[in-house]
């Protein structure tokens, strides 16, 4: 299967951001990808100060149009995350789309990004957002993919618990920055890759200096054996990854750390 990154740069204008997730979403289809990934808060800046603005219930503007780009361009539609109210709080929320259009996966960020680095990068997304209730794994014609969010990736033992539901893909949009990017960002996609001997897809939002956040980019996949088969840089970029979801059972066979004791 093929898979598309979408590392798109985000603006403070919500319908300017949605129009061009729908371009690039299309782009993608016209490339032949099965699979389009968009990046965490892709319709608003990433910024505590913006969350609570550009909050949408479920059904939602937002939720609508990733709808309408799936079934447009008959094309899986993972909506990377955006800020979605419910219950008078605020959640971190991904939407994912089948081709038809419908929505096959709702998931809020269970681990929320709350950092204070010496001389570098401090967030606390708990001063806006409520945590989601834990990870999990939907179908797909290709079998079955999990997502996390950003900074679920560091918490390998939900990685696990989705590999053992049967998931030969992850999905991460993400969105870290010019601290904990160079530093984690590659070595986390890669770690989390071998842990569990399946394709890891990370999509970040592109590099925008005009806002207090500065995401890192370097949208990447990765694969079982711990190879990065691509990544980009630091601007707005697509990238279409041919996926050989084969390459899981050939690592767990040769590797092979998740079969149980007696059972080789």
């Amino acid at each position: 299967m093929k898979i598309a990154l979408l590392q798109m740069m985000v603006t403070a204008d919500k319908e300017t951001n949605l129009k061009r997730a729908e371009e690039l979403v299309r782009k993608a289809a016209q490339g032949g990808a099965d699979m389009a990934v968009l990046p965490e808060m892709f319709n608003c800046p990433y910024d505590n100060a913006y969350f609570s603005d550009y909050a949408e219930p479920k059904g939602g503007e937002t939720y609508r149009r990733l709808a309408g780009m799936a079934k447009e361009s008959a094309i899986y539609v993972v909506g990377g995350s955006i800020p979605q109210i419910r219950d008078n709080k605020i959640y971190n929320t991904n939407y994912t789309f089948d081709r038809q259009g419908n929505e096959i996966h709702d998931y809020s960020k269970t681990h929320l990004f709350d950092i204070q680095v010496d001389g570098g990068q401090a967030f606390r997304e708990s001063d806006t957002l409520t945590p989601g209730d834990g990870m999990g794994v939907f179908q797909t014609e290709f079998g079955l993919f999990g997502l996390g969010i950003c900074f679920d990736i560091r918490f390998q033992t939900d990685w696990e618990l989705l590999q053992k539901q049967g998931a030969l893909v992850c999905i991460v949009p993400g969105a870290f920055n010019m601290t904990t990017g160079p530093a984690h960002w590659e070595l986390l996609f890669r770690a989390r890759a071998v842990d569990n001997q399946l394709f890891m897809v990370g999509v970040s939002p592109a590099r925008d200096l005009d806002f207090r956040y500065h995401a890192y980019g370097h949208s990447l996949v990765v694969d079982p054996w711990g190879s990065v088969l691509t990544q980009l840089g630091f601007e707005e970029d697509i990238a279409i990854v041919t996926v050989d979801l084969g390459r899981v059972a050939t690592v767990r066979r040769q590797i092979p750390i998740l079969t149980p004791p007696g059972k080789e």
